[in-house]
């Protein structure tokens, strides 16, 4: 059924949500009406956020070797993918590879560590790399990601100079024991409020293309809204082969759209951050994607490579946009080297 997008978007303006009703409207919309929904929901974006693109960049601090059994994830327990397996980097490294991330314009520094939660001395870790990388670079944000967190590691974090926690709800309540066995729904809500409750800005978002339903979609993203994520990733599904959802391959360039503009009009203010899987899944209108979201990550992913980082930089300036803190234009950008070693790489555990 036609929707004036428009209209819709105009009544966000004012101040409206999102019903449930328009949110399956937005899903539905047909193939000719997309470009205009993606027209509408940029109102939003740049009543909020102007032309100003926030670059992220991820630092993985140990990868593999994980307890969980999340059907997504090439970290996975019993997982067969050909990913990188390691306990800590040594804090140098993590570091190298935080600075380069800065270099190439990033404004928000991602600390992600595999694994169920951090034990006290994974926390003094994060803690002390967090220290010195902001002793260098005060004005860039530090968003931890170690798993679910327990009672007090959440203010440590914080007064460690922490700004942010991403735990990702990842899916609806009703999906979630569909795609984990080892934690619940409810676990990672719990962490979210945890770190809340501690000060901590709240980055929570999806995995989509994993077989969910519309209104399973919009049971997430308005689960994400009622825990007033103010950061909020959508993750397009990476089938990684060696895990149980290998193979899987639901979403089109389109059907991610829509749900970016989902995530849009129902958190018309947050930060909406097109994440894993946007190159394989938007392919070419990753572009036109930027007319909706207002954040990426740059270059590579945690266990799968991205487009080139420089790639990124590129495709903002093409589209009329400029990544937030930076005064240079792309011709004046270094040169921004931020490849991870190759996956399937042993790298040797560390203490």
């Amino acid at each position: 059924m036609f929707k004036d997008w428009y209209e819709l978007a105009e009544q966000q303006l004012n101040g409206g949500v999102l019903s449930r009703e328009d949110a399956a409207a937005i899903l539905a919309a047909p193939d000719s009406e997309v470009m205009d929904l993606v027209a509408a929901g940029s109102r939003l974006r740049r009543e909020h956020f102007g032309n100003w693109v926030k670059v992220n960049y991820l630092v993985n601090l140990k990868s593999g070797l994980c307890p969980e059994d999340c059907h997504y994830c090439s970290q996975r327990l019993g997982s067969e993918a050909d990913v990188l397996k390691y306990r800590w980097l040594p804090q140098e490294d993590a570091l190298e590879q935080a600075r380069a991330g800065i270099a190439g314009g990033a404004k928000r520094i991602c600390m992600v560590a595999s694994g169920r939660g951090p034990s006290a001395h994974d926390v003094e870790k994060v803690a002390t790399m967090v220290d010195e990388l902001k002793h260098d670079n005060p004005e860039v944000e530090v968003c931890a990601c170690l798993g679910l967190l327990r009672e007090g590691q959440a203010e440590k974090l914080k007064a460690a100079g922490v700004d942010a926690y991403n735990h990702n709800l990842n899916t609806s309540e009703s999906r979630y024991g569909e795609i984990c066995s080892t934690h619940t729904y409810a676990d990672r809500v719990a962490t979210v409020e945890q770190a809340k409750s501690a000060g901590l800005s709240p980055c929570s978002g999806v995995i989509v293309g994993m077989g969910e339903s519309d209104d399973e979609v919009i049971d997430a993203i308005f689960a994400l809204r009622t825990i007033e994520s103010d950061s909020i990733p959508v993750n397009f599904l990476m089938p990684f082969d060696g895990t149980p959802l290998a193979g899987t391959k639901l979403l089109t360039p389109l059907k991610c759209l829509r749900i970016l503009c989902l995530a849009r009009f129902a958190c018309p203010d947050r930060e909406v951050r097109m994440a894993g899987g946007r190159e394989m899944h938007l392919r070419s209108l990753q572009s036109t994607a930027l007319q909706v979201v207002n954040s990426l990550f740059l270059g590579d992913y945690l266990t799968s490579e991205g487009q080139a980082a420089n790639a990124d930089l590129e495709m903002i300036a093409d589209a009329g946009f400029r990544v937030l803190g930076s005064e240079e234009s792309i011709s004046e950008q270094p040169d921004v080297a931020v490849r991870r070693r190759g996956a399937g790489t042993e790298v040797a555990p560390n203490a």
